[in-house]
């Protein structure tokens, strides 16, 4: 029995006990290998327990395929459309049907919910503890209705803050101005879907999706506060236009769906915009390579200018940078990793189910 070396991990006996019991709350939080047979799966997997000394734990679904291991055929640990586990989704209902109250540790016990499994979970999937999730969530439905034009005082006291200085300190950390004046701002809301490609993290607005990028992608950070600068402040919380984004990619993983008709807002220089929007002509199971990209916004000798503003796009997959190879027909860069790259254009190309992306995942990842 053998643990990976990541902070995102909890203890190695947590994870084993966890692992014995098939506990579906830590679905999410690890993932186990069997060295046995190859196989990775969810900890609540119902396959036969394997013995501790050939099983070994990993803090994602990306380490575990890249370290060698299969994905199981009965618990999918690949397959994932948007599911929590089931604690979790009861939490953020909570936060969603009572933003008025603070849920404290002792809530969390009364509702048989370990803290420290909480702070983990959230810490991974999200990039904060419970407590700060939670905030950011209150402060987004104080801001929406502030927007509505309700009183400040009302506001403050009715979100869950104790006092309207901790409003104004917490509303002016997070959104960037006092409460009074950011009636007439946007905010972008901000999500995370599961897909057979890794966790993807999605922003919208009213006015459409803005937003989609792999949560590993190391430029997730940069992106963020570019969607901050240009369109407010970003906020975790629920949104139409992402139930309605969830459904369009779960349709296009299956081979069902060639294009998107959720709208999409990216503001950005005119050239870049030029880029992005010839992007949005390159054809279901086509490639273009830079050069032909760079003549299809008029600027022939521009091609590593046309490659920076691909590599700037802040919607993957709805805005195709996939598509774009190089001149010999060589897969060329791509911020999300090459391996996904393949996928992208192989499930394109082929009409892949989610399921056989899931394999050809595991396997280019052995490979």
């Amino acid at each position: 029995m053998t643990q990976t070396a990541s902070p995102r991990l909890p203890p190695l006996a947590e994870m084993e006990a966890a692992r014995l019991r098939r506990d579906a709350s830590y679905d999410g939080v690890f993932y186990l290998g069997v060295r046995t047979t190859g196989i990775f799966c969810r900890p609540s997997c119902p396959s036969r327990t394997a013995r501790a000394e050939n099983v070994e734990f990993f803090a994602t679904v990306k380490d575990a395929m890249f370290a060698g291991f299969r994905p199981c055929k009965r618990c999918r640990p690949l397959e994932v459309p948007g599911a929590h586990p089931a604690w979790v989704t009861r939490l953020v209902a909570r936060l969603e049907r009572e933003p008025e109250r603070r849920i404290r540790d002792r809530d969390l016990r009364a509702a048989g919910v370990v803290p420290e499994r909480a702070r983990r979970y959230f810490q991974q999937r999200y990039g904060m503890t419970f407590h700060a999730f939670a905030r950011a969530y209150r402060l987004r439905r104080a801001f929406e209705t502030l927007r509505r034009g309700a009183d400040l005082d009302e506001v403050a006291m009715s979100h869950g803050f104790e006092s309207h200085s901790g409003f104004r300190e917490a509303f002016g950390r997070i959104v960037g101005d006092a409460p009074g004046r950011s009636r007439s701002r946007d905010c972008v809301t901000l999500t995370w879907l599961e897909s057979p490609v890794g966790p993807l993290v999605a922003g919208a607005t009213d006015q459409g999706v803005c937003l989609l990028e792999y949560s590993d992608r190391r430029m997730l950070a940069t992106q963020l506060e570019s969607v901050r600068q240009r369109l407010g402040p970003v906020l975790p919380g629920t949104h139409p236009l992402l139930e309605r984004l969830r459904a369009e990619l779960a349709e296009y993983f299956e081979g069902q769906r060639r294009e998107f008709t959720v709208p999409l807002v990216y503001p950005g220089t005119p050239f870049q915009v030029k880029v992005w929007d010839a992007l949005r002509r390159i054809p279901y199971g086509e490639t273009y390579s830079y050069e032909k990209l760079a003549w299809a916004v008029g600027a022939p000798g521009a091609r590593r200018a046309v490659g920076h503003a691909n590599g700037q796009n802040r919607l993957a997959i709805l805005i195709p940078c996939h598509r774009v190879v190089n001149k010999d027909g060589k897969l060329g860069g791509y911020g999300g990793g090459m391996w996904r790259k393949q996928l992208l254009l192989d499930l394109e190309r082929g009409q892949q189910t989610a399921l056989a992306l899931g394999s050809r995942a595991a396997q280019t990842a052995q490979g």
